[in-house]
């Protein structure tokens, strides 16, 4: 069986201009001083900043795939990368599969369009036909919970109702590839936690998740591999229990790294009520 997401030596590489900040200006200064700041900008410093930096790995059918690591190490870049939203600089990406993506709040959707043109027109971009989208509408109408407001342009959607109608268009439109960002944590606890059953009845019929999430909770309870990324990279990609393990090993180092630098030490942490019992639960209102 042939990978159904294969990547070699992937790279994306962003340039980065350094201007210096001089005093503010008003418009005729910038006006007059306009031919001399293209020249300028010529020779202005510049710095190549790599998000992401010679990555390979194949995915099989079926396999749900954690993506964990800190903020800003390539995690979401990747995902911009397989989704096609950019371009890579370096490296190769091979699919055998129609992909849908959730990355962010209001992917795909068109906000002057109802919540059912939208419906339609993301299953024309997966390439699916009217009769296709037609026989999955009311389940993914039921998923969402927004019947009432299905003819209501989605620019007046809350961030919960756009997010749970996108997901539930990403999921139900049967794609090969299902791509899911943090953008679930906008959602309630009740909804995340049916999004999540909803992926893993979706591994479990042979079709492949990428899930990103800072969740390792979930992530633990969802995939079966994971990939930690670290300073642009590929650091780890093996079975999700031993890749959150690795993950908490370079957190454990990093902790240890910022103690050094005589901060303070924190042994432990309790909450007392009123009576000066200790407790993990409070009346909204209440002192502790």
């Amino acid at each position: 069986m042939k990978p159904i997401i294969s990547v070699e030596g992937l790279g994306k590489k962003y340039t980065i201009r350094h201007e210096g900040q001089g005093r503010y200006r008003a418009l005729r200064e910038e006006i007059f001083k306009l031919p001399q700041r293209l020249f300028q900008r010529k020779h202005q410093d510049k710095e190549e900043f790599w998000a992401l930096k010679d990555v390979s790995f194949d995915i099989m059918p079926g396999d749900r795939v954690g993506i964990i690591g800190r903020n800003g190490a390539g995690k979401s870049t990747l995902l911009k990368l397989l989704s096609r939203i950019t371009e890579p600089s370096t490296g190769k990406i091979t699919l055998r599969g129609r992909i849908a993506s959730l990355l962010e709040v209001g992917t795909g959707f068109h906000p002057e369009l109802t919540g059912r043109e939208n419906i339609f027109l993301n299953g024309a971009i997966l390439g699916m036909s009217r009769a296709e989208v037609r026989r999955k509408f009311d389940e993914i109408v039921d998923f969402a919970g927004v019947e009432k407001f299905l003819d209501t342009p989605v620019k007046r959607y809350s961030s919960g109702m756009y997010v749970r109608l996108a997901f539930a268009v990403a999921a139900h439109l049967e794609p090969e590839i299902l791509i899911v960002d943090e953008v679930l944590a906008v959602g309630d606890a009740s909804f995340q936690q049916k999004c999540l059953d909803k992926m893993e009845q979706i591994g479990n019929n042979g079709r492949t998740v990428l899930f990103v999430s800072h969740n390792l909770a979930a992530v633990n309870n969802l995939c079966n591999y994971g990939m930690l990324f670290e300073d642009a990279q590929l650091k780890k990609f093996d079975n999700i229990s031993t890749t959150i393990e690795a993950y908490r090993s370079l957190f454990e180092e990093n902790s240890a790294a910022v103690r050094h630098e005589n901060r303070p030490n924190i042994k432990k942490v309790w909450f007392e009520n009123e009576k000066q019992e200790i407790t993990n639960s409070f009346v909204i209102g209440s002192s502790f």
